[in-house]
């Protein structure tokens, strides 16, 4: 019965942290007295690697740059959140997807909470990212994967 136990499917979250997180104001203060709204860039970075056995890191990395209509730099913003998890008894073909899309879900809201805390301490109004659909990126990603092969 113990041997059986031991083989049920396990994920768990182990640790979720800030991995990398910079911001540049690079026209700072003039910047401040500008009173256009800037347009707002995203690009986004899934990441994942096994680190022992069972255990894995996820991470998203998202840069957020806004540029006034002259194309001055407002600020940027580059974040990475990660996670350390647990995932034992999955098999293979099940784990990618978990990888690419139940990890990052469970990282997205605090990489969101981290992106526009840091934008309102720098003096600018708070930046909310839009939900992302993880599992339309992974089945692009998987798409393309095979139209490369």
């Amino acid at each position: 019965m113990s041997e059986q136990q031991e083989l049920q499917p396990t994920f768990s979250i182990e640790k979720i942290y800030v991995k990398d997180l910079s911001l540049e104001i690079p026209n700072a203060p003039q910047v401040f007295l500008e009173r256009e709204s800037p347009e707002i860039d995203l690009q986004l970075n899934l990441g994942a690697q096994q680190l022992e056995e069972g255990i894995f890191e996820s991470s998203i990395t998202i840069t957020v740059t806004a540029k006034l209509a002259d194309s001055k730099t407002m600020f940027l913003v580059e974040a990475t959140q990660a996670g350390i998890f647990q995932i034992r008894h999955i098999p293979a073909e099940e784990l990618d997807p978990i990888l690419g899309v139940a990890c990052p879900n469970i990282l997205f809201p605090y990489l969101r909470e981290t992106v526009s805390d840091v934008v309102n301490r720098a003096g600018f109004p708070p930046v909310l990212l839009s939900p992302i659909n993880f599992d339309a990126l992974y089945a692009q990603r998987v798409a393309q994967a095979s139209n490369e092969a």
